[in-house]
């Protein structure tokens, strides 16, 4: 896919919005994975996103210049497809290129006969028996994460009244929002792109309330996708911050459906992920982020595991340096 980067893909200061690039990230993966899945003789289907592994925005994209995104199937299980996706940014004006994100996306092939009928996916070929091997070791670890992260999916978010500044409170905010065809796949659901965009759009209004800077998404946690979104369902995207380092905030996102059109039921929680954004100063530079004033013992304990995430990516990038180093 190449787009160019217009003013309504980015924030005020001109920085194209994390969920723009996320969406066009789904976008590249749905269609290399529903190709794929096709590709042999039989039922013909459509590629639903599950999950998308961390991803970090590696460089600031801006307005004007042109994002290339590549996408190439990696691992076939019997029901699902690991992608990975680069995107390229490019100036125009200069040539110059750079590398803005790599993810990693697991899809699932539905029929287009019966939504709830999941297809069985037609196998690659690998150059290397080890990729093959490496590939299943991953698929095994996202399949166990899902299951836990589906697990605590019980929290909601409640209003509070005249919060102080700098608490949970504060800054948690939600959106609501009606789901129309135009979101949604031939089956009638809706695009994780679509979801992504919107869960990042929450993210970074909570990130602006607590800071009141420009920000600017760093890094996506893994992103999973519990249950499908029907059209005509009202889903609500709700964050709250979670996590504060000297430079960065962790916030949790998580999405639930009210599917009332249809076919009526309760409430569901549909995709759950923690975003991690940067203070930025005018000029672009990282700027301090006001530390986050938990006040019950969830958000004490919600503040521990932030803290314990962001120890564990820290020590995890060290270690790919100090091995780029050796190299």
């Amino acid at each position: 896919l190449v787009r160019i980067m217009r003013p309504d893909d980015a924030n005020i200061a001109g920085n194209v919005h994390g969920g723009t690039i996320l969406k066009m990230i789904e976008e590249a993966g749905a269609i290399i994975s529903t190709r794929h899945c096709n590709s042999q003789a039989g039922e013909p289907c459509v590629a639903a996103l599950a999950r998308v592994e961390r991803t970090d925005f590696l460089s600031p994209m801006c307005i004007g210049e042109v994002a290339n995104v590549s996408a190439e199937i990696t691992y076939t299980s019997r029901h699902s497809v690991e992608v990975q996706v680069n995107v390229m940014s490019e100036n125009i004006l200069t040539g110059a290129k750079k590398m803005t994100n790599k993810a990693t996306l697991w899809y699932v092939p539905l029929s287009l006969k019966n939504v709830n009928k999941v297809l069985e996916v037609p196998p690659i070929q690998y150059a290397r028996k080890e990729q093959e091997d490496e590939g299943k070791k991953r698929y095994e670890e996202q399949k166990l994460d899902r299951l836990e992260t589906k697990q605590r999916n019980g929290d909601v978010i409640l209003p509070v009244i005249n919060p102080e500044p700098h608490t949970v409170g504060y800054s948690q905010s939600s959106l609501i929002h009606l789901v129309g065809p135009s979101d949604c796949t031939l089956l009638g659901f809706v695009h994780g792109g679509v979801t992504m965009k919107l869960m990042d759009e929450v993210a970074g209004i909570v990130a602006a309330r607590h800071c009141k800077t420009n920000i600017v998404t760093a890094s996506v946690d893994a992103i999973n996708f519990h249950e499908k979104i029907k059209k005509g369902c009202v889903i609500t995207v709700s964050g709250r911050m979670t996590f504060t380092s000297n430079k960065s905030m962790e916030i949790e996102v998580f999405v639930d459906a009210d599917p009332f059109v249809d076919e009526p039921r309760e409430r569901y929680r549909a995709v759950s992920a923690f975003f991690t954004y940067v203070s930025l100063s005018k000029e672009g530079k990282p700027l301090p982020v006001p530390q986050l004033l938990t006040e019950t013992e969830d958000e004490k304990r919600r503040f521990e595991e932030g803290k314990g995430r962001y120890l564990q990516t820290k020590a995890k990038r060290q270690a790919q340096m100090q091995q780029a180093a050796q190299q």
